[in-house]
């Protein structure tokens, strides 16, 4: 009885093909459809009155020494400009990163829960309404989106990958992966530390970690030779 499922020799030049359309596609859908959801959010504090007044003293702090009318310029023109970056794919990391840490400040600002005492109750507010337990599903699947972005870049759709494609290097060294994984986790433990504490503080931890063991391996070898 012959197999239906696909041979290793087959599925392997199939999937291969299918992630270099995919490199294309995937990044582009996503950085169009938050290219719109933040131009549109911008474009409404634009044309409408500010609020953050009413907000008070919920802004976190360093964010909370701007003041409302500092905040709402910030807010506004980094929706605009970054909507319109992820759209054309330039500078498409610094640009996802920056919502990233702007979406996680409105979350805490605006739609996290007050008081929660259990991950539980916390959960309750995964949701697109505003019943006391917080409203953070939608900025929250923001996040998801806007991570592969941080992280993988704009994808061969982009101005970026037009700008990089003659400048880029195949080498690659340990020591100098370990000080990235460092930085993404610094960069990304500290906005989170404002929601999760414990989650954000594990990362900055890991990040220091990290940063430590790409410095002894490199280190090693320069000390193997020395001693040679």
């Amino acid at each position: 009885m012959r197999s239906s499922s696909v041979s290793p020799a087959i599925a392997t030049p199939l999937f291969s093909r299918v992630d270099s359309v995919g490199a294309w596609i995937a990044p582009a859908a996503l950085r169009a459809l938050l290219a719109w959801e933040f131009v549109e959010s911008g474009l409404e504090k634009f044309n409408g009155e500010n609020w953050f007044a009413e907000l008070g003293d919920k802004f976190p702090w360093p964010f909370s020494l701007l003041g409302a009318d500092a905040s709402w310029f910030a807010a506004t023109w980094l929706e605009l400009i970054g909507g319109l970056a992820l759209l054309l794919g330039l500078g498409t990391r610094y640009a996802a990163f920056a919502l990233w840490v702007l979406t996680v400040v409105a979350i805490y600002t605006v739609h996290w829960p007050d008081q929660w005492s259990s991950l539980a109750e916390l959960w309750q507010g995964y949701a697109i309404s505003d019943q006391g337990h917080g409203n953070y599903k939608l900025p929250l699947i923001y996040l998801a989106m806007l991570l592969p972005l941080a992280l993988g870049g704009g994808g061969r759709l982009s101005l970026d990958h037009l700008i990089a494609r003659s400048f880029r290097s195949s080498s690659s060294d340990a020591a100098g992966d370990g000080r990235v994984w460092a930085l993404v986790a610094l960069g990304f433990g500290l906005p989170t530390a404002l929601l999760l504490p414990w989650l954000g503080g594990a990362l900055i931890v890991a990040a220091a970690g990290l940063a430590m063991a790409a410095t002894l391996r490199r280190a090693t070898p320069q000390h193997a030779a020395a001693r040679g």
